[in-house]
């Protein structure tokens, strides 16, 4: 079974890790940048931009793989989906059109509006010619949140009372907004506890995969800047310590329902990864926005507990009867912490060496974006490494995750306090304070 994965993340390092636990898999990579994990799983790679889609294309036809696997928004936003299927190559992952449904905020906020479909904030969508209105709409919020309609790697949204205060400056934002974006999306902000629900979708089957909590701040006790994300936890009764088995099925019936409506809009299938960012409030479940890929970090606490074969799922996706086969996860608490360079996100020091020593023999590393060079490996402005645990308990995964940190020397940080006891408690105190 040839496989093409594209991407050069941890996401896709352990998504390369997963796909070769079948022992038939031979992997081929397209990447960005030479990542030494995904790249010692490589039959053959080739390294190029993912806006580059004649030489996708004639890596993809060189290789002819069975199937190919496109792991960053990038290459979906960019079309790399449509054009392997010109190719007659089955691709996972949604179209340039359905991959609007991360790529633009309005489709998906005005999808859920037209089709019904709960969870969705009070909002209004903004252009240069309407945006005089939207100081009213603001007003009448009790905070609100502002999202460039559009990809922003992570960085754009800005919420009232955690990036600015005051009303005046939600609009100065919007304009800002306006310079680069076409539109932008004003919503209610919501108070709440957010989780990520990663769903995998054939078009017409929906199957939930366990929830994770994410950290955005880059610093300890969340403060600091927002980022891509600075690490995650799961839990090994597949719940998480705020939520329930309800709360998880209300998340999972709003994105079989957003799986039915892409169809019904487009005539087109969703075949692929369904990431849904929610928000437990007092009034429920809310969502918050869609990905459509898996998350960084949040793949790393999912994708290794898959006890079924994941070509198997993969294929499922392509060929619709993902009803038809029994996907199953391990009963394991995971927790990942990024290791990120010194000045990360506003003002990361780059092309630091980076040493990794013996890692601990229970504890896994995945190459995040670093540059393997002649002499050694290097760190580039983002996030660098992925140090994950996995265990019978959440105090076990974290002891193996946070040990796994010690064996990556260089000029990096990261958030102790991920998957601690004290940093869960506060979250459940948070929940327990907004329900009463």
């Amino acid at each position: 079974m040839k496989v093409l994965l594209i991407g050069s993340g941890a996401r896709e390092h352990v998504i390369a890790e997963t796909l070769k636990k079948n022992k038939q898999t031979i992997l081929y990579s397209y990447l960005k940048s030479k990542n030494p994990g995904i790249i010692s799983l490589s039959k053959g790679f080739e390294i190029g931009n993912y806006n580059d889609l004649g030489r996708i294309s004639d890596y993809a036809k060189k290789i002819k793989p069975d199937l190919a696997f496109i792991g960053p928004e990038e290459p979906l936003s960019n079309g790399v989906a449509d054009l392997l299927t010109e190719s007659n190559i089955n691709a996972v992952g949604p179209t340039k059109s359905l991959a609007r449904l991360e790529t633009s905020k309005s489709f998906t906020r005005n999808l859920l509006k037209k089709y019904r479909i709960e969870g969705n904030p009070k909002f209004e969508i903004f252009n240069r010619e309407n945006i005089k209105n939207a100081k009213g709409f603001i007003d009448d919020l009790n905070g609100c949140v502002i999202k460039p309609d559009g990809l922003t790697g992570g960085k754009g949204v800005k919420v009232q009372g955690d990036h600015f205060k005051t009303n005046k400056e939600a609009l100065e934002y919007c304009n800002e907004v306006l310079q680069t974006h076409p539109s932008v999306v004003v919503e209610e902000k919501f108070e709440g506890e957010e989780f990520s629900l990663q769903c995998l979708s054939d078009g017409k089957n929906v199957i939930a995969m366990p929830p994770v909590q994410d950290h955005k701040r880059a610093f300890v006790n969340d403060k600091g800047p927002n980022t891509g994300g600075m690490g995650s936890y799961s839990c090994e009764d597949h719940l998480l310590p705020f939520l329930t088995k309800k709360e998880i099925d209300k998340g999972l019936i709003i994105t079989q329902k957003v799986a039915d409506a892409i169809y019904r809009e487009t005539g087109e299938f969703y075949k692929g990864v369904m990431y849904a960012g929610l928000i437990l409030t007092k009034e429920g479940v809310k969502l918050l926005e869609y990905n459509a890929r898996f998350g960084d970090p949040e793949a790393m606490n999912v994708v290794p507990l898959l006890e079924t074969d994941f070509i198997e799922v993969c294929n499922a996706m392509i060929n619709q009867n993902l009803n038809k086969i029994k996907i199953k996860f391990q009963n394991k608490a995971t927790v990942c912490k990024y290791l990120v360079p010194e000045g990360y996100p506003d003002n990361p020091a780059k092309n630091k060496k980076i040493n990794i020593r013996k890692v601990p023999q229970n504890a896994r590393i995945y190459y995040a974006s670093v540059e393997q060079r002649e002499d050694g490996l290097y760190s580039t402005s983002s996030r660098a490494i992925a140090c994950f645990g996995i265990a019978d308990n959440l105090e076990n995964a974290e002891r193996i995750a946070e040990e796994a940190t010690k064996s990556v020397k260089g000029r990096l940080f990261h958030r102790e306090d991920i998957g601690t006891k004290r940093l869960i408690e506060k979250r459940v105190n948070h929940m327990k304070e907004i329900l009463g």
